[in-house]
């Protein structure tokens, strides 16, 4: 409970000590602390100082982390293989340590020979990706599947999305269920009934074009006046703080030291939610918050008998697991169903766990499905992983198996890996695009489709140097291809666009125009409606039709405000290009050669038409004349008294 300026202090102390220790040869000591001091470079420690305190701190503690790394490079260059593992990693990344691919590669090499699953798992990645070597995905199949026998979660991930995918291996549903449930498994496990720390899915496309409208994080000044308000006594403003601290996300660390502290003081205020949440802490515990059930059963009693859902979810807890109370099924579900009702997702999630395994209920698979759903839909991960087991068994449901794909991958996806996505990013704002897009590179092996369209970004803008400036589009094609597989619609565009333009392939109107009829059948997007009312227009990889082309745009007027203004003008050029063809449709002489004149307006009309030309011409000429007569104008007005009124302009005066 030490002031955040302490605790910051505190660890740097120890690092310091740290180093001196690994300095005398204890490489393991090293090893072991740096893991817990990789947590604390980031938010984890150094955010909850503030202004110049902070600026020291925070920088001291980077140097020294430095310093810590510099150790670890004499250490790996030992043989401890940890330590060289570490380095490895490092080196491909950009991680304190200067990138440098071909020396990672070596050292994986080295490890790779002496079995370790980490080095094969990398090896596979630098084969898939091509970096450092000619791209084989024979040979990363290979070490991926090594990897995976050694019982590398990665590995298996990477097997898993290539299976669903069918990535360099045959599509295969099954293989892939195999794969993503093994890691889902210890995703789960690993996985608090808070849910799940929160993951930041950042796309640079959206972020460039919008800064700040994607990523869903807190600028710094707001996090700063929240805290300015929390200081002040605002409850609200503490108890949302302190979710945040609790939970992590929108650019906030978790730092459960810093969400005890507001959750202590709304509480103390009497908000509901704060006791609930500290009878959480203090039922889970954790570094900060020693496990106590006395002290969590005595918040979630006042939070509950106030009525409050997260009080109630925490008694059912309480009495289903006999946490500081004996077990009572009864009142556990009890306690439950009040915070379902309420729409609480631990309520909604244990009531399904219970139907589920048959606890203090008559096992009722309909009703676990329906709670399990309804959980699903606040985003709950435990919630994803017993709906895919559902699917996946065919318990209380058809079986499914690409629906139990998708439900694992999704779990796996929110394992402790996602953290690189921020991390990746950090880079990409620092300007250091070679360590950005080799993370992406990973994370994008690994399924995720935001990191996919984020490595296809950067290689569309070249803002890397790893590959061959002929090399980007083509690389970029491909992993716009598999964000498009995933439902991303801009990468459906983008792929439109590449076989429009010809960007890495040959031109070819007809694959654009299935690309850009895919986004707009199944997407609805604005975009590949005009640009199939274009293509239309143009008859380009399609059959030239006018109407069809004033239809899509018509669409995509539509589907978004924002296109009306470009499809009013395309429309106004639709217009002249109809005329146009009508009139040509229409040919004019022709036409004129076939009407009779003397038979439609008589024998002399050509008299009649001189004589109306005459009398329009002697109209015109009389009208000029009478407007070079001049007039002459009366001499000015002598000024009279201000008493008078004045005489209006252009009449004559009386003598």
């Amino acid at each position: 409970n030490m002031n955040p300026t302490k605790s910051c202090l505190v660890l740097i102390m120890a690092l310091a000590v740290t180093l001196e220790v690994t300095a005398r040869g204890e490489s393991e000591a090293l090893f072991q602390l740096l893991g817990k001091c990789q947590l604390c470079v980031g938010y984890h420690c150094c955010t909850i100082a503030s202004g110049k305190v902070y600026s020291i701190l925070y920088n001291y503690f980077l140097f020294l982390h430095y310093r810590l790394y510099d150790r670890l490079l004499k250490v790996a260059e030992m043989g401890h293989a940890k330590a060289m593992e570490k380095v490895a990693y490092a080196m491909l990344f950009g991680d304190y340590l200067p990138q440098s691919i071909p020396r990672a590669k070596e050292i994986f090499e080295k490890l790779a020979l002496e079995g370790s699953p980490k080095a094969q798992t990398a090896l596979g990645f630098l084969y898939a990706a091509g970096l450092g070597v000619n791209s084989s995905q024979a040979k990363a199949l290979v070490y991926y599947t090594f990897g995976a026998l050694g019982g590398n979660l990665l590995a298996h991930m990477i097997l898993g999305y290539r299976y669903w995918g069918g990535v360099g291996v045959p599509q295969s549903c099954e293989s892939a269920l195999t794969h993503y449930r093994l890691v889902a498994n210890h995703v789960a496990s690993d996985v608090s009934l808070t849910g799940g720390s929160a993951v930041q899915r950042i796309r640079l496309l959206d972020e460039v074009e919008n800064p700040g409208s994607s990523s869903g994080m807190l600028e710094e000044d707001l996090i700063q006046y929240y805290q300015f308000l929390a200081e002040k006594g605002d409850v609200q403003a503490q108890v949302g703080l302190g979710q945040l601290n609790l939970h992590g996300g929108r650019g906030v660390e978790q730092n459960h030291q810093r969400a005890y502290e507001y959750f202590n003081q709304a509480a103390n205020a009497g908000n509901t939610h704060a006791m609930a949440f500290l009878g959480k802490m203090y039922s889970e515990g954790s570094e900060y918050v020693p496990q106590n059930n006395d002290t969590a059963l005595h918040y979630f009693k006042k939070a509950a008998d106030l009525g409050n859902p997260v009080g109630q979810s925490g008694l059912g807890m309480a009495y289903l697991y006999g946490r500081g109370v004996p077990v009572n099924y009864d009142l556990a579900l009890k306690y439950f169903q009040k915070a379902a009702e309420q729409g609480w997702v631990d309520g909604q999630l244990q009531l399904g766990s219970m139907y589920y395994n048959g606890i203090g209920v008559k096992r009722d698979y309909k009703q676990a499905l329906k709670f399990f759903n309804l959980a699903s839909q606040a985003g709950h991960i435990l919630a994803f992983y017993n709906l895919a087991q559902m699917h996946a068994t065919g318990t209380g449901v058809m079986r499914s198996c690409h629906t139990a794909v998708e439900l694992f991958k999704n779990v796996c996806e929110r394992g402790r890996w996602s953290e690189r996505l921020m991390a990746a990013y950090g880079s990409f704002k620092d300007g250091d695009m070679d360590s950005a897009l080799v993370q992406y590179l990973l994370l994008a092996e690994q399924g995720y489709e935001v990191a996919q369209s984020n490595v296809a970004f950067i290689l569309d803008q070249k803002g890397s140097q790893i590959f061959n400036e002929n090399e980007s589009y083509p690389r970029a094609l491909l992993h716009w291809t598999r964000a498009a597989a995933q439902g991303y619609t801009v990468a459906r565009i983008k792929l439109g666009d590449y076989h429009f333009y010809g960007y890495g392939t040959d031109v070819d109107y007809e694959t654009a125009v299935i690309h850009y009829r895919l986004a707009s059948e199944q997407q609805h997007s604005a975009q590949a409606m005009f640009n199939l009312g274009y293509m239309h227009e143009k008859g380009l990889g399609i059959k030239q039709d006018i109407h069809l082309a004033k239809r899509f745009y018509d669409m995509a007027a539509e589907a978004s405000p924002d296109a009306q203004v470009p499809v009013f003008l395309a429309l106004c050029k639709l217009g002249l290009i109809y005329a146009q063809q009508y009139l040509q449709d229409l040919n004019l002489n022709e036409l004129l050669s076939q009407v009779d004149l003397d038979q439609l307006l008589g024998p002399e009309w050509d008299l009649y038409l001189m004589t109306v030309i005459a009398l329009l011409l002697g109209t015109v000429v009389a009208y000029r004349q009478r407007q070079h007569q001049a007039v002459p104008r009366a001499p000015p007005a002598p000024p009279r008294p201000p008493a008078q009124p004045e005489q209006p302009a252009g009449e004559p005066e009386e003598q």
